[in-house]
């Protein structure tokens, strides 16, 4: 006698106002957007480009200027060196107070200098002077120089005030003699600083003209298939369901063509997942509510059954618990559907359960008797004993042979000699091996690739695909695993069951009670 169970308290019922374990499972692209911050717009990346590459050109125009301006100082300060020698040349060659005083004035000025002295040996003579010989403020030696003291001292000529007056120092004809000069640096300091205007026209110039090639350039490379990517992205986002916003690739070979190639397949699978989603969702729903009216006519069909089992008749009484126990086992479905939405099924309650029995209840409840047009053999080799869940195990056992007949069907009329199911069952070890074979033309490679994925494995028409994924999922939880075997006529799905491991402090006390 079963055990009643009211309409609407079927336990793990879904509550009142639910849509059931399924759930919608549809995203909804406004309520992200909603809820997403959105982003501020600042620069684009054709403006970032544009101010960086100016910047970067500018910045090398520093590095060259910064050698140039000390270059050009040394070169004004050579050409006044070599004019101060000709000078000395002039001057020591002529006999002493025998150069006219214009002449004098000339070389100085033809040197830009005040004063011209030259170093011979011990000897260190004043060739030539203006009339008020001024106080030298710095000292150049342009003859052991080094490259960063001329940067060093041309930037101080930059900073330096007017009228200041140097001597600079060179080389001269014989080795270890020397010239000076002492000068003004106002001239040096305005030829520098024109010199500079210049340098800064010129780089404006090539800053400008680099900068639009390099922006023109990078931004067809780039920045436009970078835009296209993000136009795309953002319009595919605003309706993933719609497939044509999805980007096309442009075929090209570097990493933009890749990263195009990727997204058009992101896209792609994204919108064959809401696809499934959506499909799951009405099928969700669907089952809830037929779920919902299933379970209150199961359970006023249990109320009858309940009163046939009263019946003194031998037949009623031979089958009526049979009933019974199928209209249970039709309850327990109609939940375990909705289950199979949920996160995982409910934890097996592992028995001992015996195969042989179980198999016979299959073969049964699929109605393959001795008259059937399927033959279905129960070759179970002794009295192998399970360690699972039944119900559980009758599910996968149901699942799988209802897979097999509904193949053989296909090619009906069929012969119980030819069409058959066969279940055997073995130990090896302490685990329980089950197979389920069929006589029938087997399974596509198309299907195997997806064999155990929910809605994917079936090849009949109008199938789910739900059978194998739940047998698949029943197994896993009991720590066992299901495969399709190879080489073998038709379909064979191997199920491999281990025992729980044996707590043996727990056996040991057991033990000890009984002693």
């Amino acid at each position: 006698m079963s055990k009643k169970t009211p309409p609407d308290q079927t336990r793990g019922a879904a509550p009142a106002g639910q849509d059931g374990a399924f759930g919608t499972g549809v995203i909804d692209p406004q309520a992200l957007d909603e809820a997403a911050p959105k982003p501020s717009r600042g620069i684009g990346l054709s403006g970032k480009l544009l101010i960086l590459t100016v910047l970067f050109v500018m910045l090398a125009e520093v590095f060259i200027y910064v050698p140039s301006i000390a270059n050009f100082r040394r070169s004004w300060l050579d050409d006044r060196l070599a004019a101060g020698r000709t000078a000395a040349l002039v001057l020591e060659a002529a006999p002493s107070g025998m150069v006219p005083e214009a002449l004098v004035r000339e070389l100085l000025d033809s040197a830009g200098a005040q004063a011209v002295a030259l170093k011979t040996g011990p000897a260190r003579r004043l060739l030539a002077v203006s009339d008020q010989p001024p106080m030298v403020d710095a000292t150049v030696d342009m003859r052991d120089q080094t490259a960063m003291e001329a940067i060093s001292e041309a930037f101080a000529t930059l900073m330096a005030r007017e009228g200041r007056t140097i001597r600079v120092m060179g080389n001269a004809r014989r080795a270890g003699d020397f010239v000076e000069i002492v000068m003004d640096e106002t001239p040096l300091k305005k030829a520098m600083l024109a010199f500079s205007r210049n340098i800064l026209v010129l780089s404006l110039f090539i800053s400008g003209l680099t900068a639009a090639l390099v922006y023109v350039t990078l931004n067809l490379i780039f920045v436009r298939p970078m835009r296209r990517l993000t136009e795309t992205m953002i319009a595919f986002r605003e309706n993933p369901e719609d497939l044509s916003r999805a980007i096309v690739p442009t075929g090209r070979k570097d990493e933009v063509g890749v990263a195009e190639f990727e997204l058009q397949t992101m896209q792609h699978s994204l919108h064959d997942m809401l696809a499934q989603k959506s499909r799951l969702a009405a099928l969700g729903l669907a089952v809830s509510k037929i779920n919902h009216d299933l379970r209150n006519l199961l359970a006023s069909v249990q109320l009858f059954s309940d009163r046939l089992a009263n019946i003194p008749d031998p037949t009623v009484q031979r089958f009526a618990p049979k009933m019974i126990q199928a209209l249970d086992r039709a309850i327990a479905f109609c939940q375990a559907t909705l289950s199979y939405g949920r996160a995982q099924e409910a934890p097996p309650q592992r028995l001992s359960v015996p195969l042989t029995d179980l198999v016979d209840d299959v073969r049964e409840t699929m109605g393959l008797g001795p008259e059937a047009p399927i033959g279905f053999v129960n070759a179970v080799a002794g009295d192998i004993l399970v360690d699972a869940d039944p119900d559980h195990l009758f599910r996968v056992l149901l699942n799988l042979a209802r897979n097999a007949q509904q193949a053989l069907e296909t090619r009906a009329p069929n012969d119980p000699t030819r069409d058959q199911i066969r279940i055997t069952g073995r130990r090896e070890g302490s685990v329980a091996v089950i197979e389920v074979s069929d006589t029938g033309p087997g399974l596509p490679e198309k299907a195997r690739a997806h064999l155990f994925d929910a809605f994917q494995g079936s090849t009949r028409p109008g199938g789910t695909g739900l059978g194998l994924a739940i047998a698949s999922e029943l197994v896993r939880a009991h720590g066992g695993a299901i495969t399709l075997a190879d080489g073998t006529l038709g379909a064979t799905f191997r199920i491999s069951i281990p025992d729980r491991p044996i707590d043996l402090a727990d056996a040991r006390k057991r033990q000890k009670k009984r002693a």
